[in-house]
């Protein structure tokens, strides 16, 4: 994939001009960059590990409900293990990348292998206990290669135009969550055991993952792609006493005003973000969608994505990533108000699912874009797993809420206290947002 733009020459225009909300817009008569074959590469690697992670997303609510007959709160525990556990170990992996000073693609690919030997593993496990241990392991392997991996595609690209790097990788990434899922309900329809079928070829393909990333990523993040006529830009001043790669050195970046103010936001936005899961049990129970249909639902899902991840991305460029940041929560929520009426129509799923999509497309990449705004190179890695690390913690304590609310009081009922929880986070941190001074687009 190849993205250019250009534009007419001026000879007197600056290199760089902010705008009033402080998103920083390259010079007209500058030729924007390629995509760095570093984000390519690592987009590809992405499409394929996510054709395995999510042919076991799409199929494993249902084998954990049904099949294996979990209730809600204990679903919501291995939920919130398999999304939030690899916070435990975001900052790990982020030190080790950042200490090495070139070990991101090494750290990243050990977290690549350890989830691929895990999709086996499940063949194994019928209870609570073992599959609770399997999928913590298996989001070790996640917590371990996010930051490595996003930190690449910062390194190797321009801060002008790295919302736009970050949303062509998340393109690439939910291409194979678009095609996990479908390949989850082929197998299902095409096996009589369908759901260990489904985690064998997940591991297969996510061998063949490790593989790309080990043959075709660079060591090391190259430059970002420059034209003749662009201008040297660094992400803040030279100086000769850059911080070292120490914990103590990444925890210290939480000083800086608008990395804080971010990851502040991320977490309690986290807090009222109801799980994929959660809201594929939420549309299959309104609609009464067939156990051998539920599969497709994360497709919807994964197509807004896969439309509106490099749109959204140019335009946090354009406009202001923090704007565009708020405006995904707002389609989430949108999303929930229409799971809370009374329609029944037939596009209610195919709205909830856009505006799902949209929401994962405003934030997944548009965050870590606005992040590396404010980390310095030497702790970029570090950097993003703070704000990771924050948003995995509070997505994990939903999933745990929800579970428990659902149990207790029932499913309209607590995504009614989610709906009401993100409206009230939406609302301060709308009011706590980085400013322009601080050196964060808003």
């Amino acid at each position: 994939m190849y993205v250019a733009d250009s534009r007419a020459s001026t000879p007197d225009t600056p290199a760089t001009a902010a705008s009033a909300e402080g998103a920083v817009r390259p010079r007209a008569g500058r030729r924007r960059a390629a995509v760095a074959p570093t984000v390519l590469a690592l987009g590809t690697v992405s499409l394929i590990t996510d054709v395995s992670s999510e042919m076991v997303t799409a199929v494993l609510p249902l084998y954990l409900v049904t099949g294996l007959g979990l209730s809600p709160l204990g679903f919501g525990l291995l939920d919130g293990i398999y999304n939030g556990f690899s916070a435990l170990v975001r900052l790990i992996g982020g030190h080790l990348a950042d200490r090495g000073g070139g070990r991101h693609k090494w750290v990243a690919g050990f977290g690549y292998g350890l989830s691929a030997v895990c999709k086996p593993l499940l063949l194994l496990a019928h209870s609570l206990t073992p599959i609770g241990l399997i999928l913590a392991a298996d989001r070790t392997g996640k917590g371990l290669r996010t930051a490595p991996r996003d930190a690449l595609i910062s390194l190797s690209s321009t801060p002008e135009t790295r919302g736009r790097a970050f949303g062509v990788h998340r393109a690439m990434d939910t291409a194979g969550a678009l095609f996990g899922p479908l390949v989850a309900f082929l197998i299902l329809r095409a096996t009589v055991d369908g759901y260990d079928a489904v985690f064998m070829v997940s591991f297969c393909v996510a061998v063949v993952g490790v593989l790309v990333l080990v043959l075709f990523v660079p060591g090391k993040a190259a430059g970002a792609p420059v034209t003749a006529d662009t201008p040297a830009t660094t992400d803040a001043p030279v100086t000769t006493d850059a911080p070292r790669p120490t914990l103590r050195a990444a925890l210290a970046l939480l000083s800086r005003p608008a990395l804080r103010r971010l990851t502040v936001c991320a977490l309690l936005l986290g807090l009222a973000t109801v799980s994929d899961s959660f809201v594929y049990l939420l549309l299959q129970r309104r609609l009464g969608v067939p156990d051998r249909w539920f599969a497709l639902l994360p497709l919807g899902t994964a197509a807004a994505f896969l439309l509106l991840a490099v749109p959204l991305g140019r335009l946090a460029d354009r406009i202001g990533r923090w704007r565009v940041f708020l405006a995904g929560h707002g389609a989430l929520l949108l999303a929930y108000a229409l799971l809370l009426t009374s329609w029944h129509g037939t596009a209610l799923p195919y709205a909830v699912l856009v505006l799902h999509g949209g929401f994962y497309a405003a934030t997944d990449g548009v965050l870590m874009a606005a992040a590396s705004d404010s980390v310095p190179e030497e702790l970029r890695s570090s950097g993003l797993a703070l704000v990771q690390t924050g948003q995995a913690l509070a997505r994990f304590v939903c999933s745990l809420g929800f579970g428990a609310a659902w149990t207790a009081w029932g499913d309209r009922t607590a995504l009614t206290a989610s709906a009401v929880a993100l409206a009230a986070c939406a609302v301060f941190s709308l009011r706590l947002r980085p400013t322009p001074s601080e050196g964060l687009a808003a």
